[in-house]
Order: C-alpha cells, then structure tokens, then sequence
C-alpha cells in the first residue's frame, strides 16, 4: 500500500532561500524549537525542524524523513556499516598478511567491536530522542554517553597494546588505569541529574579529562623509547598527534555551536556543528583504526630490543 505523505509547511532553507516543502508521513509532525518539549531544548540556533511527542514506532519510522536528525542519524549508521566492513576485511585479508597473533585478532576485534557499539549508541539517541517519554529520551543519551565511553575505551586498549608492546608492566599499569576512569564515568551516567541540561559543561569537563589523560601514557612511552628523534616514536606519534587534532576540531564545533550561531534558522537541516561532530567522530575513529594497524604490522616487522621487556 502507498504510503500517504502530507505536505507540511516546513521548508528547507539553505544560504537564505527557502527550497520546496519537506514531505512527511501524515503521522509525523515536525516542530519548531519554540514547539518542542524542555528536555529537547539544547540548540537555539536550529529553529525548525524537530521530532517529537512520538511513540517508538514512530521514532523508527522517522529514519526515512528528512529532520534536523536526519545527517546525525544517518552519519553514524553508515560509520557503523564501516567499521563492520573493515572488522570483516582485517580479519581475512590484513591480519593474515602480517603474520598476526592471536592477540594481535582479539585486539583488532575489540577495538572495531566499540567503534561498532559507539556508532549503533549514537544512532539509536538520535532516532529515539523525539520519544514522548522524557525518561525514555533520557536512557537513550545515556547510552549515547556510554557509546562515547566505549570508543574512548577501544582507542586506548588498543593505543596501549601496542605502545607498551614490549613493556609488559606499563601495558598493564595504563590498561587498568583507564578501565578504571571508563568504569567511573560509568558510575557518574547513573546519578538522576547527570544528563541534565545544568551538568552540560560537568559532562564535557569529565569527557576531556578522560580522553586527555592518552596525553600521560603518550609521553611516558616517548621517554621509554628514547625520544623523539627514537625511530618507532617518529613513525607513530604524528599519528596520534593528528588523532587529537582531530578530536579537538570535532569537540570545538560541539561546544561553540558554529556555523549556526552566526547563521540561526538557515542550517537547520544541513551544515549544523553537531552534524560537523559526527562525521569528524567517524574519521577519527577511522584514523585511528588505520594507526593500529600501522603499528600492529610495524610490530610484526621489528622485534622488541632485550634491554625493554620489562621497563
């Protein structure tokens, strides 16, 4: 059966011109921000085209419109079948070729596993945010926040394997050092008033604390493998430099709320910061996944000096 569409009144509007209507299901209503409820009410800027007051089929049946969540949806569902694909390429093709371990699979595994369960985190609070349950959209952002968690938790076991690859003590003082961090913000997502609007800025606070904290083992392993000018340093750590680059850009756009803040109401459907912040996110995390790699088979090529085992 065809599907009935309504033709609504909102229209797309993109460097000041308004475009044709957007089409919806008839049992879809997009909003204004003015419209929305409170717990919805997180960026003035972006004035129209809002979800909400929606039961959970609903939710799901609005992966197909074209909403102000559309790209931030959609970003991280297509990062997801990214990651799935290079989990599946690594295991038989990359992994084979360079003679890898049985670690060396577990590690791969893990650290594409929590890009996987951090995009599907991330998709399912953008989807179910527009719930009519406040308490429903609430678990979904801490799910969201958890997602976050377990990619940060997949970039350091990952980074630590391999950097301490020849320093056993140290690999396992930074792994359950950081289990430990990702286990308490854990525990911090439970309390009621975690994920409201007044800890906004206690929530970035304790998320760059979590992520800088890479700074400390990163500087630790330059001085244990002599410096900088040490060759295994040159050739991996510009790339971790250019993964905190990268995780900065994303993190500036999150929290300034630029382009929309000098262009209200003309980027509501494409070209907003949070959108910038997703696909960024998908590029680090890609990034990332390329200098495990790198490093795994760079491992594999030059064996640990004798005098380091235990440092």
């Amino acid at each position: 059966m065809q599907q009935k569409l309504l033709r609504s009144s909102h229209y797309i509007e993109l460097g000041g011109y308004q475009y044709w209507p957007i089409m919806v299901p008839r049992d879809i209503r997009l909003y204004t921000y003015e419209q929305i409820p409170v717990f919805l009410k997180d960026n003035p800027y972006i004035t129209d085209g809002y979800r909400a007051y929606l039961p959970a089929r609903l939710c799901l049946k609005s992966l197909f419109i074209l909403s102000n969540e559309t790209v931030n949806i959609w970003s991280h569902l297509l990062g997801f079948l990214l990651f799935f694909a290079l989990g599946v390429y690594d295991l038989v093709a990359v992994l084979p070729a360079a003679g890898a371990s049985r670690e060396d699979f577990v590690i791969c595994f893990v650290c594409l596993f929590c890009f996987q369960v951090c995009m599907l985190c991330s998709v399912g609070y953008h989807l179910f945010c527009c719930h009519r349950s406040e308490k429903t959209s609430r678990r979904w952002m801490a799910l969201d926040y958890a997602g976050i968690s377990i990619a940060i938790l997949g970039c350091y076991v990952s980074g630590v394997f391999y950097a301490f690859y020849c320093n056993n003590y140290w690999r396992q003082v930074y792994l359950i050092t950081m289990l430990a961090m990702i286990l308490a913000v854990f525990f911090a997502q439970i309390h009621p008033s975690y994920l409201t609007q007044q800890c906004h800025r206690l929530r970035s606070v304790i998320f760059c604390s979590v992520s800088g904290y890479g700074i400390i083992p990163t500087v630790h392993w330059v001085g244990l493998n002599g410096g900088i000018g040490a060759s295994i340093v040159q050739e991996f750590a510009p790339r971790v430099l250019v993964m905190y680059f990268i995780a900065a850009v994303a993190f500036l756009f999150y929290i300034s709320k630029v382009p929309e803040r000098y262009f209200p109401g003309q980027l509501n459907y494409l070209g907003s910061s949070h959108q910038v912040w997703h696909i960024l996110a998908v590029v680090m995390l890609y990034w990332w996944h390329q200098s495990v790699v790198y490093i795994m088979q760079y491992r594999h090529s030059k064996p640990c000096p004798e005098y380091s085992v235990d440092l």
